[in-house]
């Protein structure tokens, strides 16, 4: 694996007396694959309590700790147990309450057992600013009420080792949870667990390995161990159709950004690669303010932190672009988070030099760099591939429900003579929606490729690259 695809499992029971006799190894093992961190979760039982978890990630300089009551032991704990996950939780190392939860499909300790020691985990959890590893295993109803009822969503936390409906996911991520996916992901006949992996956004998913359970193929059937994070981040790479790298890197920083850990945040890019595409980031400025759009709850996209300090010039693009880029990349594309055309001429500067290079040229645009520019700029535009606009809405009204542009009524025919006067400049010209809740995507499909006569695609909501 690549210095750059850093992975973090985020959950593994690495105190399992499985790894008694060679835990120097696995930790060895899995720091040569590439992991950045490991976290592992010590679950408090009456004979060991918790005390060791913290001394385990003591012994190693990327171990990190969760503490809690697992629970199958929920009935065994008493004051002794939270006493001892109070006076750890403030351990440098610790970095979670959990994983703590519901499980009814042993039922080792009864249900209202369970669920008064899942109330108290949230309550420390919110006490020591701490987020949730959170299990739940056929219990599903009743882990959403309580998540709910304790209002998670202002403490965070990540439904580990989920397997759960897409119904579920929805509402866990409504509540602002991450889901974590283990080994099972890549079982041939996971497809429930694959549809939830295709249908929520990678922005909110995590990696682990659960070990020494759950083993990934091709490994199934041994004991499981951190490095085999890697088979579960490839199958969620195959099923997104994204690449390794985006997987690693976007999983690798929900991690940090959930559990606290790494450091500060990179600087923004001015150049950044999503499967094999090179974007150019080169404003945050834009023509209009989409109610829609990601920069309001995050400037990160797949992994990449775009807000810019200041906007780069005709060198720093070329320079961030790097050596050859037609060598590596299928297409490189005006996009990031503003509209390119704002800035006309250093797209046409940059454009036409990687052109010459052999690049192909895509341009992300809002249609409406005529009205900004006060002419026709599509003449301008010759060397460039592909062009998308951002349709998104059947008619002048709807645009206006959805996008906040400043001009107004001229803005939707604007955009519609854009995408129809496009064609004549530009090879492919693809007309885009964002799947808003409540859009007539069919009436948009129908006045962009019957009416106008462009391609036309459709953009997930919350999905962002």
């Amino acid at each position: 694996m690549s210095k750059q695809s850093k992975l973090i499992d985020t959950h593994a029971h690495l105190d399992d007396p499985k790894f008694d006799n060679d835990i120097d190894d696995v930790i060895k093992r899995a720091k040569e694959a590439g992991l950045e961190t490991i976290i592992t979760v010590g679950t408090w039982q009456k004979q060991k309590g918790l005390r060791h978890i913290a001394k385990l990630a003591d012994s190693y300089d990327f171990v990190c700790a969760a503490i809690g009551v697992h629970p199958h032991d929920a009935q065994a704990a008493g004051e002794e147990a939270f006493s001892e996950i109070k006076e750890l939780s403030s351990h440098p190392r610790v970095v979670a309450i959990g994983e703590t939860g519901l499980d009814y499909h042993y039922e080792h300790s009864p249900k209202d057992i369970q669920k008064e020691v899942f109330i108290k985990h949230i309550q420390l959890a919110r006490e020591f600013n701490l987020p949730l590893a959170i299990h739940s295993r056929e219990a599903q109803n009743d882990t959403i009420d309580i998540l709910k009822g304790e209002g998670v969503q202002d403490i965070g936390g990540v439904l580990h080792c989920f397997s759960g409906s897409y119904e579920m996911a929805r509402k866990c991520l409504d509540m602002g949870l991450y889901l974590s996916f283990a080994g099972v992901v890549t079982f041939p006949k996971a497809s429930n667990v694959h549809e939830v992996v295709k249908r929520i956004p990678m922005e909110k998913i995590l990696v682990e390995t659960d070990c020494p359970y759950l083993a990934p193929e091709p490994h199934r059937g041994k004991r499981n161990e951190p490095y085999f994070v890697v088979e579960t981040a490839k199958k969620i790479a195959e099923v997104k159709g994204l690449s390794y790298e985006d997987v690693a890197r976007i999983t690798t920083l929900n991690a940090k950004d959930l559990f606290g850990i790494g450091g500060e945040k990179e600087e923004a890019k001015i150049a950044y690669a999503i499967r094999n595409s090179l974007y150019l980031n080169i404003t945050n400025r834009c023509t209009n303010y989409c109610t829609f759009c990601a920069k309001f709850k995050s400037y990160t996209v797949k992994g990449h932190y775009l807000r810019l300090k200041e906007e780069p010039n005709f060198p720093d693009v070329i320079k961030a672009a790097g050596e050859r880029p037609a060598e590596k990349y299928n297409e490189i594309v005006f996009c990031g988070f503003g509209e390119p055309l704002i800035r006309l001429d250093l797209v046409k500067e940059v454009g036409l030099f990687l052109k010459k290079q052999g690049c192909k040229i895509r341009i992300d645009t809002d249609g409406l760099a005529n009205l900004v520019h006060g002419r026709n700029v599509l003449p301008e535009l010759k060397f460039v591939d592909t062009i998308s606009v951002s349709l998104n809405a059947p008619d002048s009204e709807t645009y206006q429900k959805f996008v906040k542009t400043p001009f107004g009524g001229k803005a939707f025919p604007a955009i519609v003579w854009f995408l129809k006067q496009a064609k004549k400049y530009i090879p492919k010209v693809v007309a885009t929606v964002v799947a808003v809740p409540g859009l007539d995507i069919e009436t948009c499909r129908k006045l962009a490729e019957d009416e106008i006569g462009v391609a036309f695609r459709v953009r997930e909501y919350d999905e962002v690259g």
